[in-house]
């Protein structure tokens, strides 16, 4: 078994906060993913159970501006900061590099972009169809389907990401 190296990798990027080998931005995205889980949740037990339409409308809005936020920083990190293929490869060190890496990122993708388009297309169609202050309306249907969509696919958008992560920025022989 392969022991790492008793000097420090020097990884291009800024570090994060996490103690892994990912960045700043893949640390921020991660942490703001998972964080936002219960605050999805609760904004769905207010609605469903609580017929809280505005402090739904708020959260939903808040999540949307929170993931976008961190998605923007996120993005300029990777493409302009850090080099994420470097601080997967570690190396030599990362057993799941590159084959298993790419696999889980390729699947995490799908699900991030079919919530990215899921959620922008709720959002957007909630704000054309819903009056404001927001009440039940002939719309409310169609948005349980597809916000209940929405919802599942940010979940599974959590759980491949956080395989990705472990598996890139983790794992080490």
């Amino acid at each position: 078994m392969n022991q790492l190296p008793a000097f420090p990798l020097l990884l291009p990027g800024i570090d994060g906060f996490l103690g892994s080998r990912a960045s700043f931005g893949m640390d921020l995205v991660l942490v703001v993913l998972i964080a936002l889980l219960p605050v999805l949740t609760l904004s769905i037990y207010l609605v469903h159970y609580r017929r809280a339409y505005e402090a739904h409308k708020r959260l939903q809005i808040f999540i949307a501006a929170a993931l976008l936020l961190a998605i923007v920083i996120f993005e300029i990190d990777v493409r302009l900061i850090s080099d994420w293929k470097a601080r997967a490869a570690a190396g030599g060190q990362n057993p799941w590099w590159p084959a298993g890496v790419l696999t889980a990122l390729a699947i995490h993708l799908v699900f991030a972009i079919s919530t990215l388009v899921l959620w922008v297309w709720v959002i957007w169609e909630a704000f054309l169809r819903f009056p404001v202050p927001p009440t039940p309306g002939t719309h409310g249907p169609r948005h349980r389907v597809m916000a209940r969509l929405a919802a599942l696919d940010l979940m599974v958008t959590a759980i491949t990401g956080t395989i990705f992560y472990w598996l890139a920025f983790v794992a080490t022989r």
